[in-house]
């Protein structure tokens, strides 16, 4: 926006120009605002091939004549702003995507054992007495069942939890912490998510979150959670917020 903007005041004084002198002069630098009004000129450049490089700058300034001559508009005064937030709104999700996608394909080369191994993991833990498997693929044991009410995805609980990797290691644990944890069910990874949702206030489940319920390709940098890892979870519902 910002960047349109300067390009706007820019490419108009560079129009005017033109409209009174014919054409635009390749004028040498002699003043200090000579040098600062090529700087800006250079700068915008440089923005532009940066944030809109997709931009015809051809009807960019058709745009800027027609709106100065007051001439027959192709897009209506009132549209112009959600026209211009909508497509760097658009190119900001697009160019996020592809950055989780190039971030996600070099994961998968750099922790393809890690990820075997977890996919190994869970192919064996499946298989065990009591195992039950959600449609998703989560995994889970129900070590106690209670006689409360059933969480949606709208509530908030409080919980206590035990979250270890698959060999056992401890990342996190309100039990540690003696503090149960509340926070809304909708506001964790699906994994949790879902899980909660199957356990009734009183209860006490053990939880296998494949990677693909829990963080994926992208855990927090530097914890002790590497990319493709399952996560096993010792979970007790003790109440239901709201």
């Amino acid at each position: 926006m910002k960047t349109i903007k300067i390009l706007s005041i820019v490419l108009g004084a560079a129009i005017m120009s033109s409209c009174n002198n014919k054409s635009i002069t390749n004028k040498s630098l002699k003043t200090e605002i000579d040098s600062v009004s090529y700087a800006i000129g250079m700068d915008v450049a440089r923005n532009i091939s940066t944030t809109a490089t997709e931009i015809d700058k051809d009807i960019l300034i058709q745009g800027l004549v027609d709106a100065s001559d007051s001439t027959a508009l192709k897009i209506e005064k009132d549209k112009v702003q959600q026209i211009i937030s909508t497509y760097f709104q658009n190119k900001q999700i697009a160019d996020r995507k592809k950055q989780q996608e190039e971030a996600a394909k070099k994961a998968e080369e750099q922790f393809a054992d890690v990820k075997a191994a977890g996919e190994k993991f869970l192919e064996d833990n499946m298989t065990k007495e009591g195992v039950e498997i959600t449609e998703s693929g989560l995994q889970y044991v129900v070590e106690k069942q209670g006689a409360g009410d059933k969480p949606t995805a709208a509530s908030t609980v409080k919980v206590h939890y035990h979250g270890t990797l698959t060999d056992g290691t401890v990342f996190d644990s309100s039990v540690d912490r003696g503090t149960p944890a509340q926070f809304g069910v909708s506001q964790v990874i699906p994994g949790w998510t879902e899980g909660l949702q199957l356990m009734a206030v009183g209860s006490k489940y053990k939880f296998f979150i494949p990677q693909g319920l829990a963080y994926g390709a992208t855990p927090r940098p530097g914890g002790a959670i590497k990319p493709f890892m399952p996560l096993v979870f010792e979970v007790e519902l003790l109440e239901i917020v709201k």
